[in-house]
């Protein structure tokens, strides 16, 4: 399985950003997938996962509410809605597999990376 981001970019606060996860190799029906967030100078945390059916979604409490994880099994496509960015919402954002749907915070079970989009939020 690989994975390729999109959609990242510069937002001013309050805007929105739709980010895309293309897969490629494997179907992702195979897998738990997840966004994980690195801000400038700190490690990389988990803040959303759906479920390999796509059935169910967690999220980390700093993004509830606002963020919005969802998956297109015919495109092989995993999406992050963004809305109601705050400054604090500024790193550098990854698609991984398998995420834990109990911690979803971990990074322990992700072997699985894109490269990576940068999203800034910033008037």
């Amino acid at each position: 399985l690989q994975l390729v981001e999109s959609g990242g970019g510069l937002v001013q606060p309050g805007g929105s950003l739709r980010l895309s996860c293309a897969a490629s190799g494997s179907s992702l029906d195979y897998y738990a997938v997840g966004w994980v967030r690195q801000a400038p100078g700190q490690g990389r945390e988990g803040i959303s996962c759906i479920s390999a059916a796509g059935d169910n979604t967690v999220y980390d409490t700093s993004v509830k509410g606002r963020f919005t994880i969802s998956k297109d099994s015919a495109k092989n496509m995993v999406y992050l809605q963004m809305n109601n960015l705050k400054p604090d919402d500024t790193g550098v954002y990854y698609c991984a597999a398998p995420c834990s749907m109990t911690l979803v915070s971990s990074v322990a079970y992700l072997d699985i990376w894109g490269q990576g989009t940068q999203v800034t939020v910033s008037s």
